[in-house]
This record gives structure tokens, sequence and C-alpha cells, in this order.
């Protein structure tokens, strides 16, 4: 799931750090997801979700 947050990343060319401070997901939170340690909860994955202006589902689909 990951992997689909960092091809949104490089498309709007922005960092996580980035990402962090305008949605308010730390970026422990994203440092894990991107580890494999966990997924969001579904509340943080609505925020990134909404700010890449993309679905929750986005994220879900394999």
């Amino acid at each position: 799931m990951y992997e689909k947050l960092q091809i949104l990343l490089d498309k709007t060319d922005k960092t996580a750090y980035q990402v962090s401070k305008e949605t308010g997901v730390s970026t422990a939170t994203l440092s894990n997801w991107k580890n494999g340690n966990y997924v969001p909860k579904a509340d943080k994955l609505k925020k990134i979700a909404d700010y890449f202006g993309v679905t929750v589902d986005y994220f879900l689909e394999k």
C-alpha cells in the first residue's frame, strides 16, 4: 500500500515530511507505514487520500 503513496509523492513532487505537515499525520505514522509495520488508521488514511484527491480505496486496491 505504501507504494501507492510513493507514486503520489513522486507525481506531485512532495515529500512525506510535507504531507505530514499539511495533513497532520505524523511522520512516524508515514515511516511505520513505509516500513510495513502497520497501515494508518482509517481517519489518517482518509486525510492522506483527501490531500491527494483520491479515495481511500485507491490505497486498499491491489
